[in-house]
């Protein structure tokens, strides 16, 4: 299945139009053709950085700007999610998504603190994933050459609607971040949320 396609947006709603039992026999065809149907892969996502986050997304708990009960903490040291991994790992998971809330990724002590955790947890056998926010090429490369296997963009929404839910970054930046992933190993993961509001 080619990821090239360009989807107009007809195909969009027709989509979301879809009675949801039709979409979930498509879905399991797709996935047998390519992959076993009785194994599925279980992920577990660490919150390496909680809170405290610039950007102004509408829906999200992570935002400074937004009084909600999320308790804003410190990146986590590399022994602090190498014990998470460990135990996921005990309980069936193969794959560990590691995930900050930040705007983008900063060069210097927490950068290479993240590049060490990547390190760390491809030692233990797993896969590994992050999503920290925009990345530079060269941020993206230095991922990669620490053994990244994922990294996790969301465009959110359509570029039309994107200003009525953030006003911190473009559309174009999201485009950015995923192009500058694409130019190295690691696979992207990018998805959008249904449901905010455009009619």
């Amino acid at each position: 299945m080619s990821t090239e396609k360009k989807w107009t947006q007809a195909e969009v709603v027709a989509l979301y139009n879809k009675p949801i039992m039709e979409l979930l026999y498509e879905a399991a065809t797709v996935h047998r053709t390519y992959h076993d149907p009785n194994k599925v892969q279980v992920s577990t996502l660490i919150s390496i950085k909680t809170g405290g986050c610039p950007e102004d997304c509408a829906y999200c708990p992570q935002a400074a700007r937004y009084h909600t009960d999320v308790k804003a903490e410190r990146l986590m040291s590399v022994e602090q999610v190498k014990a998470q991994a460990l135990a996921a790992k005990a309980g069936g998971s193969s794959r560990i998504c590691m995930g900050a809330a930040w705007r983008n990724v900063k060069d210097g002590p927490e950068f290479d603190q993240v590049l060490d955790m990547v390190r760390t947890l491809n030692r233990l056998d797993m896969e590994v994933c992050c999503t920290l926010g925009m990345l530079t090429e060269n941020q993206a490369l230095r991922l990669s050459e620490a053994g990244l296997y994922a990294y996790n963009h969301n465009l959110d929404s359509s570029a039309e609607y994107y200003e009525e839910i953030i006003s911190t970054r473009s559309y174009d930046d999201r485009l950015q971040t995923i192009e500058n992933v694409r130019k190295t190993n690691i696979t992207v993961c990018s998805g959008g949320i249904i449901g905010m509001g455009k009619a």
